[in-house]
């Protein structure tokens, strides 16, 4: 009798936990991050069925110089005088139902002026793995960013 209870107890568990799996969905991921060096924030929106990101927020947005922050890294001339503040940092992601990630973006790095290939995956619903690469995706940097207010 122990046993029978014991069993049925454990298939009721397992049956309540696959119930209350987490399912994402393409829309979670927008909203506001904090990225992992919590220097600043970037807003996430999906603009068709792409979704893009622009930093809303800078814990600094002085340099040095006490100027506000542009773009001088950038490869084009023409952009190096942009402000980080609003700057597109993520572009042209699409949501992978099947392995519940966004792919086929980029990121770009302003501390460096370069562009990476990007993936993107929640781990919760408050956790974002960022992972910039070149080529392929075994080799890069990962980043884990926080939904923020």
């Amino acid at each position: 009798m122990l046993r029978t209870k014991l069993l049925f107890t454990f298939f009721i568990l397992i049956a309540t936990l696959g119930f209350t799996a987490r399912v994402t969905k393409s829309d979670d991921i927008v909203g506001t991050w904090l990225t992992s060096s919590t220097n600043s924030k970037i807003i996430i929106f999906k603009t068709g069925n792409y979704f893009y990101g622009k930093i809303s927020w800078l814990r600094n947005e002085l340099n040095e110089q006490g100027k506000i922050k542009v773009d001088d890294k950038n490869p084009d001339t023409a952009l190096r005088s942009r402000h980080i503040l609003g700057l597109l940092l993520l572009k042209g992601f699409e949501y992978d139902e099947k392995n519940n990630e966004w792919v086929n973006g980029e990121i770009y790095d302003p501390k460096s002026g370069k562009t990476y290939s990007c993936k993107m995956k929640l781990t919760n619903n408050n956790t974002l793995e960022v992972h910039g690469f070149i080529g392929i995706s075994l080799i890069g940097k990962t980043e884990i960013w926080t939904r923020s207010e």
